[in-house]
């Protein structure tokens, strides 16, 4: 059984990023969710939605971000923003210039860049799905897979993301995914005992993951069907530019409403990072 990481070392890790340029040396291996979790209060991530799965040729291609089920959370109401100088550009949040636009006209839209394949994303993502129950109802969270590490594999989790997006089972693997790569081992790419990347060859394929999403209820042959097509070809095509868009160099990175962009590290923890984010949808909300 793999030994569970002390407080401080998961609470780091929650802060380190998965770089483009390869240097996530401060971000190792976690081994279980369950000390991340120690940092940052889990909650499980909002259900998804039980409507027919589409065929391969349906996948949808509207979008490269996709959409989290935040929109269905219990209404609550916008905070009053408040600048009490506490938050400083360009200390911990950047502008993205120029800002983008977002796909939900009439929302304030906060988007989680990451990777299934990060180890500083699996640390993050509990607090991930906490921050998605702490906003309010004028907030949709959307999630961006990355792919600019092909070096550990992210190309393959960025597909399968937006294939089981398209199968309808993305929310409710999310966590899951998590899991698979980093506490059971199902989907590592890391050899979880040594702490370090497998050989290529030992690496998960599209076969792998087609078998864990069959758990779920999702045909095998569709979902590779489905993660190979044009539609998802282009979607990850279209979330490759919008990282370069966005400015986005690591991961977990968020971005609210196509204008702000943090890390965790930038906020200065995982609690600092809601509550930054919080303050920045109250600012958009504003119209500050």
């Amino acid at each position: 059984m793999l030994k569970r990481l002390p407080f401080l070392c998961a609470a780091l890790l929650a802060l380190a990023a998965c770089s483009h340029d390869g240097d996530n040396s401060a971000a190792a291996p976690v081994a279980s969710t369950t000390a991340a979790s120690a940092a940052a209060a889990s909650t499980a991530p909002t259900p998804a939605s039980t409507a027919p799965a589409p065929s391969a040729s349906a996948a949808p291609a509207a979008s490269a971000s996709t959409p989290a089920t935040a929109d269905e959370k219990p209404a609550k109401p916008a905070a009053p923003f408040v600048d009490d100088g506490k938050w400083v550009e360009g200390k911990n949040y950047y502008l993205v210039d120029p800002a983008q636009p977002t796909s939900h006209p009439g929302k304030v839209e906060v988007t989680e860049v990451f990777s299934y394949a990060c180890p500083a994303c699996n640390s993050f993502h509990t607090t991930m799905d906490q921050l998605v129950k702490s906003l309010p109802s004028n907030a949709v969270v959307v999630y961006l897979p990355a792919s600019f590490r092909p070096d550990e594999n992210w190309p393959l989790f960025q597909r399968a993301f937006y294939a089981a997006q398209a199968l309808g089972v993305a929310d409710k693997t999310y966590d899951a995914m998590f899991d698979a790569a980093w506490k059971t081992g199902e989907l590592a790419t890391y050899d979880l005992q040594a702490g370090k990347p497998k050989p290529h060859e030992a690496w998960p394929t599209l076969d792998d993951v087609a078998k864990f999403y069959a758990k779920y209820g999702v045909d095998p042959k569709q979902f590779v069907g489905v993660a190979n097509s044009f539609s998802i070809n282009t979607q990850m095509k279209r979330a490759d530019d919008e990282l370069k868009a966005l400015g986005v160099d690591s991961t977990p990175t968020l971005v609210v409403n196509g204008k702000y962009r943090l890390t965790p590290k930038d906020a200065g923890g995982l609690p600092q990072t809601i509550e930054l984010v919080q303050w920045l949808v109250a600012k958009e909300t504003a119209g500050k």
